[in-house]
């Protein structure tokens, strides 16, 4: 049993990618930390603003940037994950080579972040940071302020470690390790010169280099990642101290309600979750292909129509929404179609559900991949499944019973084990203690 110190109020300040996911795994930590007693602040945008007070956060509203990665309508982040490329038809590995681009987009956001944070920090004050980002933070860095790196994604994007399958590979922890290195190999082509034009930035920050290809030392910080035990990589690549599993970032979402449509519930077949995250329906034409596909099915479908909603329709057998309330319609199905986003993944995990994973980017790759050879789904191409595979899935998954009855098994593990109501304390005794996790 860990012995942790307990301390008085903390103020603890946020700073998320403000992606969907990125902020939603921060608020399941914010929500601990609120009812704990702690003193919540979180840097928003213009579309986050105003929509994160009703947890009892407070707000920082950052100044307007011109990426897209600062859009105050997700319709246009989604658009332009697609005609950008990132969500598309190619592979991961197609995807690896043109790497670098993504890089030098990412860089200028964090560096226009990174000069808002210098002169917010000072005024703030607090006394302890967690971040959601994927590249170093010098003015965080720098403060000499505790820092929790929060991992949203997979646990293989925190560090690149020989021992496992490359992040956002879509490789198999059992498979030919020659693969491994033939994809970070075309990775590292790929990033080399953003690289080093990103840790001289860092360094003329007044920082340490950065390890070699790595955007961030996780070294520096306390790392907490949400990933289920079952799913996990530590059998293959254990972690050091400053490393800590939870099983899952979820949210409670004690305000959101949910009730089963009448007219969906009316209808013969088993249900079943639909959704490619947030930005993965943009793809509008692909999405009109797989509608297409699930409308032969016999089973009745929940579908979150993404950002881009109104240009294209649903079947008979389904009901959607732009957005759904993730989190009250899983305990209700029999099956989960999904991108394989990191929280996707494991908000399923926690109640039970077998999973169909179509990845489209990123660290869903691994997830689709890692979810097959552990045995709790089945891994299909979202753009390249044919009628006859998809179907044929969902029948399958949904009548097998062993893995119906393993994840029953895993779900009540989760849930009796909550670990996330363990995560106060644990920041709590890392404010006070930072050396017990860190020993540079």
């Amino acid at each position: 049993m860990a012995t942790y110190i307990t301390v008085d109020s903390l103020k603890v300040l946020f700073v998320p990618i403000f992606g969907v996911g990125h902020v939603n795994a921060c608020i399941s930590i914010a929500e601990t930390l609120i009812d704990s007693g702690h003193d919540v602040w979180f840097t928003v945008n213009g579309f986050w603003s105003g929509k994160l007070t009703k947890y009892g956060v407070k707000e920082v509203l950052l100044d307007k940037s011109d990426s897209p990665m600062d859009a105050d309508n997700m319709a246009d982040a989604a658009k332009y994950m697609v005609t950008s490329g990132k969500i598309g038809g190619e592979s991961a590995l197609q995807k690896a080579r043109s790497r670098g681009t993504t890089i030098e987009l990412k860089m200028k956001y964090v560096q226009y972040l990174d000069e808002q944070l210098e002169r917010l920090l000072p005024a703030i004050r607090p006394d302890v940071i967690v971040v959601d980002q994927f590249m170093t933070l010098p003015s965080v860095e720098l403060s000499g302020i505790p820092c929790v790196w929060s991992w949203s994604a997979g646990p293989l994007v925190m560090l690149d470690d020989e021992r496992a399958p490359p992040a956002a590979s879509g490789l198999s922890a059992t498979g030919d390790k020659r693969l491994w290195q033939e994809f970070r190999q075309i990775r590292r082509n790929g990033t080399a010169d953003s690289w080093r034009v990103f840790n001289d930035w860092v360094v003329g920050r007044g920082c340490e280099p950065l390890p070699e290809y790595a955007l961030k030392n996780p070294n520096n910080y306390l790392n907490i990642y949400g990933y289920p035990l079952e799913l996990d990589y530590q059998d293959i690549r254990p972690l050091g101290r400053n490393f800590v599993r939870l099983d899952n970032l979820k949210r409670t979402e004690q305000y959101m309600t949910f009730t089963l449509p009448q007219e969906l519930a009316a209808k013969p077949g088993k249900l079943v979750y639909f959704s490619l995250g947030s930005m993965g329906a943009a793809d509008v034409i692909n999405m009109r292909r797989l509608v297409a596909i699930l409308a032969k099915s016999s089973h009745r479908f929940i579908v979150s129509k993404g950002p881009l909603h109104m240009d294209y329709t649903l079947a008979d057998n389904m009901w959607g929404e732009a957005s759904v309330p993730q989190i009250r319609v899983l305990p209700l199905v029999d099956l989960v179609l999904t991108h394989g986003g990191n929280n996707t993944v494991t908000e399923t995990m926690f109640f039970g559900k077998p999973m169909i994973a179509m990845p489209l980017f990123g660290d869903q790759y691994d997830n689709a991949q890692r979810l097959e050879d552990k045995g709790f789904g089945l891994r299909l191409d979202a753009y390249k499944c044919s009628e006859e595979e998809l179907l044929a899935a969902i029948e399958s998954l949904l009548n097998d019973s062993a893995m119906t009855e393993r994840l029953a098994e895993v779900s009540r593990r989760i849930q009796t084990d909550n670990s996330l109501a363990k995560l106060p304390k644990l920041i709590e005794d890392f404010v006070q203690n930072a050396r017990k996790y860190i020993s540079n």
